[in-house]
């Protein structure tokens, strides 16, 4: 049994129940502890009483450590202090040998016991961000990714916790100061700062935006597989991060922010199917009475001019950064890097 904890509130329940159905699919024994941020999804959740899943209400999980600073955390920054407070709280409050946070906004395509084996012996096992070096972002947003760890209930697994909690209610944000960024960076020096701790290998552990372009992407058997661009070995996507994916109130959707170049292989095979199963899911919560934008439609889609200019932005910003390597013919194409599309394309 693989015991995972998650958060969402209604803007991503459909990511969440997407997240959800990957597990069925993939992870033969497994159960998914959801602390609902609002009312309205601890409902609905609650409500559908799924057979692998438990929602946690907001106001059984808070306690006043995390009350006391919640007022001065925007929702983003409130959600990154919860989060070693979430595994933590599962492990104590379900009595689990051991608990594994995933971020919702992401789905397997493989059974994760595979991630796990790998850390066999290790109390904690932690993410690397495996950024393209066009993408690099170590030095503000740290080495490894809150999207995929392990803990283990043993000494060296609640002695992280409890250390990791107590750093995001003392300083929890989403800027870069004094070395910290949100809860992220606190897990720089984990390697040597903790016992046990197992750093994951596995490429097809943690596909994302800023490391897709260091593969070739695949269906064997069925079965979404990589190889590096420099290496023939064949590897199974495990799960992929849809960081940056949004939704717009006229009936718009990107993949990500235009900084990435994606292709569209990696379109075809990853992004449009989860794009089309977010609207399906949307629609189905509708038919049974749900009267909000499961997908968190906010505002509209910027414009194609807007778009690129942001794009322009982003790349100069890097290119200031002292990545020069940047300035190219092929990283100036905003045709590898516009990720707009009308969600009728998927319905």
């Amino acid at each position: 049994m693989i015991n995972f904890c998650t958060l969402f509130d209604s803007n991503y329940l459909a990511r969440g129940l997407a997240l959800y159905e990957s597990l069925i699919n993939y992870s033969p024994s497994f159960h998914l502890y959801v602390l609902t941020f609002d009312e309205k999804t601890f409902q609905y959740l609650s409500q559908q009483n799924l057979e692998h899943l438990t929602p946690i209400a907001l106001r059984d999980f808070e306690d006043e450590e995390l009350l006391r600073v919640k007022p001065s955390r925007t929702a983003a920054e409130y959600c990154w202090t919860c989060t070693p407070s979430l595994v933590l709280y599962c492990v104590m409050k379900f009595n689990l040998p051991s608990c594994t946070y995933i971020d919702a906004d992401m789905i397997f395509y493989h059974n994760p016991q595979l991630l796990l084996d790998e850390g066999d012996g290790c109390s904690i096992l932690i993410s690397p961000h495996n950024y393209t070096r066009d993408y690099d972002e170590s030095a503000t947003h740290g080495t490894y990714c809150v999207q995929f760890m392990y803990f283990k209930n043993d000494s060296e697994g609640i002695l992280a916790l409890r250390w990791w909690r107590e750093r995001c209610i003392e300083w929890c944000h989403a800027y870069l100061e004094d070395g910290k960024f949100g809860d992220q960076r606190y897990i720089e020096d984990w390697p040597t700062r903790f016992q046990k701790v197992h750093v994951m290998q596995h490429p097809g552990g943690g596909l994302a935006p800023w490391n897709l372009q260091q593969y070739e992407v695949m269906v064997n058997d069925k079965r979404i597989n990589l190889t590096r661009r420099r290496d023939p070995t064949t590897y199974p996507l495990v799960f992929f991060h849809f960081h940056g994916l949004k939704f717009y109130t006229d009936e718009m959707v990107s993949c990500t922010g235009p900084l990435y170049e994606i292709d569209a292989e990696v379109k075809k095979l990853i992004y449009f199917p989860y794009i089309t199963r977010l609207l399906q899911l949307d629609k189905k919560l509708r038919a049974e009475g749900v009267n909000f934008d499961s997908n968190g439609a906010q505002q509209e889609a910027p414009s194609k001019q807007k778009t690129y200019i942001q794009f322009m932005k982003d790349l100069l910003i890097a290119i200031g950064r002292g990545r020069f390597f940047l300035i190219s013919f092929k990283k100036f194409n905003f045709k590898l890097h516009n990720h707009f599309y009308p969600t009728r394309l998927f319905k």
